[in-house]
């Protein structure tokens, strides 16, 4: 029984052996290939227009820029270019999946990783080993549920009350000033540059079965999040927003969130701009409106987004999103850019 222990320990180990590197964009100049993508076609033109979109709301000083993250790119690696993003003041508030920011970012910032693997390899081993999968990226289920149960542990320490997602991340952000393993974690980078998170769909990731655990512990008093009050308070940064736009990775809750914030503005009888700028990098197809309901053209027509200024760039986001954070990075707009510091609002 011991040495079946010892093999299933050791092939687990095989298995976890490679670990995923994140990106670094200020490591490599992108420039040059961005100026010559601009002189091709397909992809490559509508990454080159994007990344000029994406420096245009960067040097707009009136132009509050939203990140909104769908999809596990965190995961594969570009994790420290969102991180990147925030300290180098090229965004001002994020929309993400609750996965985004609790499976991947703050599981790593608790000293856990995410590796390489294969899309071929046998998931009935992977079972029996405890691995999840994305793709051909794998994550330790033992290390995850420990994400979880440390959630539950947070939570625990809260005043029992209704809380937004913003406001239970950036207590999150607070628990690692502290704690964190890995230091400068996307949540703690947002925490210090005052840069709010918001998952409108938190409970579907750890966060989910550690605020289950947390209730179940405290069944008369403990807290819950309110995604009502929380899209009233993302519709409130857009409406002290003199100008905005949309870096968009993926598509999802995140996308549409963000872009609602116009529309119930304009319900609560305030008169807001549609985004004046919009990138979306996305796989999906339009076809059959499986683009997370719209493309940004079809998002005109329900006066979300303005066309002016707008780019879809069909390619899976960590092939082009290097490039284009990259570009943006050294061409250096952030520098004359000044924080917004929205979290300071609430």
């Amino acid at each position: 029984m011991s040495d079946n222990k010892n093999h299933s320990n050791n092939r687990k180990k095989d298995l976890l052996s490679k670990e995923v590197e994140h990106i670094d964009i200020t490591s490599f100049d992108a420039r040059h290939i961005i100026s010559s993508m601009k002189k091709m076609s397909f992809v490559s033109r509508e990454t080159a227009n994007a990344a000029n979109i994406y420096n245009e709301m960067i040097k707009d000083q009136d132009c509050t820029i939203f990140l909104t993250l769908a999809g596990s790119t965190s995961a594969a690696g570009c994790m420290h270019v969102y991180r990147d993003l925030v300290k180098y003041n090229m965004v001002d508030a994020i929309i993400a999946t609750g996965a985004s920011i609790i499976d991947m970012d703050f599981f790593e910032a608790l000293g856990f990783k995410h590796y390489q693997g294969s899309q071929y390899q046998d998931d009935t081993e992977l079972r029996n080993n405890y691995i999840d999968r994305i793709y051909d990226t794998y994550i330790d289920e033992n290390e995850l549920q420990l994400c979880d149960k440390t959630i539950g542990e947070i939570a625990d320490q809260l005043e029992p009350r209704a809380y937004t997602s913003r406001e239970f991340i950036k207590e999150i952000g607070k628990y690692l000033k502290t704690n964190a393993k890995k230091r400068d974690s996307l949540i703690e980078v947002a925490y210090d540059n005052n840069v709010p998170i918001f998952c409108p769909a938190f409970t579907d990731s750890s966060a989910g079965f550690g605020l289950v655990m947390h209730q179940e512990r405290n069944p008369k008093n403990h807290i819950t999040i309110d995604s009502i009050r929380e899209f009233r308070e993302l519709t409130e940064i857009k409406i002290r927003s003199k100008g905005s736009g949309l870096f968009m990775i993926g598509g999802g809750v995140p996308k549409n969130f963000i872009q609602d914030t116009v529309i119930c503005a304009e319900l609560l009888g305030k008169n807001v701009d549609m985004h004046k700028y919009a990138i979306q990098i996305t796989v999906a197809d339009t076809r059959d409106g499986a683009c997370s309901s719209s493309t940004l053209k079809e998002a005109s027509s329900w006066g979300k987004v303005d066309i002016t200024k707008e780019q879809m760039v069909f390619a899976e986001a960590t092939s082009v999103l290097p490039l284009i954070a990259s570009d943006a990075y050294h061409r250096g707009e952030w520098k004359n850019r000044n924080r917004k510091n929205f979290s300071k609002i609430f």
